[in-house]
Formats: C-alpha cells, structure tokens, sequence
C-alpha cells in the first residue's frame, strides 16, 4: 500500500467528513492541523473489516497480529500463529474500538468487539496461553497483558456486557496472578525472550516490564490485589536500565551497558516513553526524563521510520525492529499527555504530523511487511490519537509498610 502524505491538503470550513473520507490538514500559515477524529472514524471502520477467524469459526472474532515468529502447529498444520499474537492482536484492536467516540450508537463495533471478547475468554485456559513459560522465546506474555488491560478498559467503563461480567472478573484476577507468576524473579520484570527457558538467569525486556506493569496497575486500580515485592523488583529493573543519556537499556543489564546499538537515544525512543511514563505512574519518575523522552522520539524519529515496513528484525546501526514503530507512537502519545498542560499541543502537532505522515492511503497504519498486521497498526494509531480524550493510566502507590507493635511496660506506659 502507497503512504499518504497529507501536508498541504485543505478541509474547508464547514465541509462534512464521512466515514471513509481520507482524513486531511487543515492548512493555517503553514501550520497543518490534522482532523484526527476523521481518521479514527475511517480507522474504526477499517477494524472492522479486517476482523477474522483463523481456527474457522463461523463468526468473526478475532485480529491476530502476525510477526514472522511462528510456532508448531497440531495434525500437521505447520508453522502457524501463535495465540499470543491471536490474543493480544485481538485485544488491542478491541481496546481501540472501545476508546473511540459513537460507541453506544454503533451496533457493528459492539458485536464485533463482543465476539472478540468471547474469543479471547474462551482462549484463556488453552495451552498457548496457559501460566507456564515454556520456550526460550515465548510470546504469550504478551496476549496476557494486553488481554488484561482490554478486560480493565471494559471493566473501568462499564461496558461489560452483563453475560460475560463474572467470567470478566475471573479473567482480570487469573491474568494478574499469572503475570505476577511468570516474572523473572532473578532480577524483576518481565521478558518475552528467555534463553533459559523460563528456569534460569534472563535479563527483563524494558519495554515489555513497563507494559505489564500498566496493565497491573489498572487491574489494581479495579480492585485486584498485587504483591508489592514483584512490583518493586520490576520498578527497580527499570530505574537500573536508563543511561545517564535518558535511554533505556533493551534488556535491563546494567553490568554491560555499552550506549551503542540498542542503548543509543535513536535505538531507544521506542521503549524510553513508556518506561518513563510507567515510573511517572508509581511515584518513580520525574517531568525531566518524561520531557526527554518525548523530545527523543520527536527529534530522532527518523530512526524508526527507517526501520519501518522492512525486512528483518533488529538491523544496526541502532538495532531497531520494524514492530517498534507503531508500538512507540502509542505510547510516545500517551507520554505527551503527562506533560505539562501548557506544552502538549505543541506536542500533539509534531506529533500528528509524523503519524499521517505514515497513513495507508486506506486510513490505516502498518509496520510490517505483512498485510494482516495493519490491525494492530491502526488500533494503535487510533488509541494514540485519542490520548487526549482518555482518562490517563492507572498510577501505583506501594502500601505502607505494617507499623511495629510496641509492648508496654508493666506500669501501663
């Protein structure tokens, strides 16, 4: 698909958008101004044809994400998705139709996104996704966080629907104790990439440790209960994995951090927004760093648009995969709200104009070299336009430890 470049389009005043009308700038002494709520309403209904059943079956109820990581399939299917992907894919994307406006007058988003949520319950229990990190690399980490922070969307919103809410509820406290499970213990936080196999020494993947941690703390914010012990560990992975130039480490190892690579700013403004949004939230962080890693993303976004829709994984010089791309902007968005009140619509408009800098031509947004993956490109992008409509992330605050007990003394003092 052809990228759409959208400086110097003109909307006129007064002229309605539809649906499916490309989303345009507004041009304003050289200044475009982008209609970001006509392209989340094209990227909507983009969404919602690209719903899909991989196993067959008769309703459409999933957007699986496709990555070229493949694992064995049963009775010979070869090497097929796996249902981390399938769940997680289908959890963003349902997370994004939520978020966007109409959603009580639109009765083909609510079936699609309730046939999501039948699948990604029905998912849950199955041995792709079960608690047990089984392989050196292992993605179902992933389909349970992002599984969980859809559930907590719903749940904060109210939009459950009244069938599903006790087996809703039963999901939110099992993936919360699964994550808080399956962290590395060694060390603290959370890492799709294991090379003991899940039993030995692994360093935590900064980005992923902060990603899980969001998802916690919503859930905690509903009322779920987290072991402080876990949380702190993984605070501490990733206070331990910035450089003194503000980037984050790839995998927290402070013992050999180089600042090169992956630890140079350009191979770090994916991961540097959410983690420093993520220590923001628990107390840990401060406006400086958060500052910075917004201008970061802004000033060396070349870095990843480099990257973007190519072959291959991590490529030098800073070692950037393409499926960063579009993860970064939803959460480089999502950083932009956490800054001062009087800063972010400067934000905002560099921001916006590199993202419709990247449209499809067909209102959505890839990453990959893969057409299936345009779900989770557009789901991001639009929960990335709509950041300064949403309540923002659920902030952590460990409890206070329980007071010593003192014993008085025979006198009653």
């Amino acid at each position: 698909m052809m990228t759409a470049l959208l400086m110097g389009l003109v909307l006129l005043p007064g002229v309605s958008v539809s649906p499916m009308a490309a989303p345009q700038a507004v041009v304003q002494e050289d200044k475009p101004v982008f209609d970001r709520l006509a392209a989340v309403e094209r990227g909507v209904a983009a969404l919602i044809e690209m719903q899909e059943s991989l196993a067959g079956a008769e309703q459409l109820n999933e957007w699986p994400y496709e990555g070229v990581y493949r694992v064995r399939g049963d009775k010979g299917r070869g090497r097929i998705i796996p249902l981390g992907y399938r769940v997680g894919g289908t959890a963003i994307s349902a997370w994004a139709l939520c978020a966007a406006p109409g959603w009580k007058r639109d009765k083909p988003r609510r079936v699609a996104v309730e046939r999501a949520l039948d699948f990604i319950l029905e998912q849950l229990d199955e041995p792709g996704l079960a608690a047990d990190f089984v392989g050196a690399y292992d993605v179902r980490g992933w389909g349970q966080t992002y599984a969980l922070s859809f559930l907590c969307q719903l749940k904060a919103r109210d939009l459950v629907p009244r069938k599903q809410r006790r087996a809703v509820d039963k999901a939110i406290s099992s993936l919360v104790e699964t994550l808080q499970q399956t962290e590395i213990t060694e060390s603290g936080g959370w890492n799709y990439s294991r090379p003991g196999r899940g039993k030995g020494p692994s360093d935590a993947s900064t980005f992923m440790t902060a990603s899980v941690l969001q998802a916690l703390f919503s859930a905690a914010e509903l009322g779920e209960t987290l072991q402080p012990k876990v949380i702190a560990r993984a605070l501490a992975t990733l206070r331990a994995a910035r450089l003194s130039s503000g980037a984050f480490q790839y995998g927290s190892d402070p013992d050999n951090a180089t600042g090169r690579g992956f630890e140079a700013v350009p191979g770090a403004i994916g991961r540097m927004p959410i983690c420093e949004v993520t220590l923001l939230l628990a107390g840990e962080g401060d406006q400086k760093h958060l500052t910075l890693a917004v201008d970061a993303f802004l000033d060396e976004w070349q870095a990843l648009e480099d990257r973007r829709a190519q072959d291959g994984t991590h490529e030098p010089p800073y070692m950037v995969a393409p499926y960063y791309f579009c993860y970064a902007h939803l959460y480089a968005a999502q950083a932009i709200e956490g800054l001062p009140k009087e800063l972010r619509e400067q934000y905002r408009e560099r921001f916006r104009a590199r993202l419709f800098s990247v449209m499809d031509t067909d209102g959505t947004w890839n990453d990959r070299v893969f057409e299936r993956s345009a779900n989770f490109g557009t789901a991001t992008a639009i929960l990335a336009l709509l950041q300064p409509d949403l309540s923002y992330p659920a902030a952590w605050e460990a409890p206070a430890p329980p007071r010593k007990r003192t014993t008085s003394g025979g006198d009653g003092r």
